[in-house]
């Protein structure tokens, strides 16, 4: 997918995204637990941004966390994605969000394994996956 105009109204989104991809990256939504393409992938390549082709996650800090969406350890670039508070449905957590387009992406959780401690837990249709060749 060619990177999409960051600045796309959300007409523009709804347009090329598909609906569940649509509801998670631009409603903040989030996808049944087991049911993404890449939860049990455990090949070599990198992560993208389904909205704008940022690379957000290398398959190298990819773990099985057992909670039903992709995890990783550490983002592939901190400038790739932003963390905000998130307060709703009466939890605090923090928010991962591509940098480049404001998709909602998932959730950083600090209960991750080494060297950082920390769990993206990701949905799988805001990602795009190209293995290592």
């Amino acid at each position: 997918m060619a990177p999409r105009d960051t600045d796309a109204d959300d007409t523009d989104w709804a347009a090329t995204l598909t609906d569940d991809q649509y509801r998670v990256l631009r409603e903040q939504g989030t996808e049944r637990p087991f049911s993404g393409d890449h939860v049990d992938r455990d090949e070599d390549g990198t992560y993208s941004c389904v909205g704008c082709d940022t690379t957000l996650f290398d398959g190298e800090t990819k773990f099985d966390a057992h909670c039903g969406w992709p995890s990783f350890w550490d983002a592939a670039d901190d400038d790739a994605i932003e963390r905000r508070e998130d307060h709703s449905n009466g939890m605090e957590r923090t928010e991962v969000v591509c940098a480049e387009c404001g998709g909602h992406l998932g959730h950083v959780f600090q209960d991750g394994p080494d060297p950082t401690g920390e769990r993206y837990c990701i949905n799988s249709v805001a990602l795009d996956f190209e293995p290592t060749e």
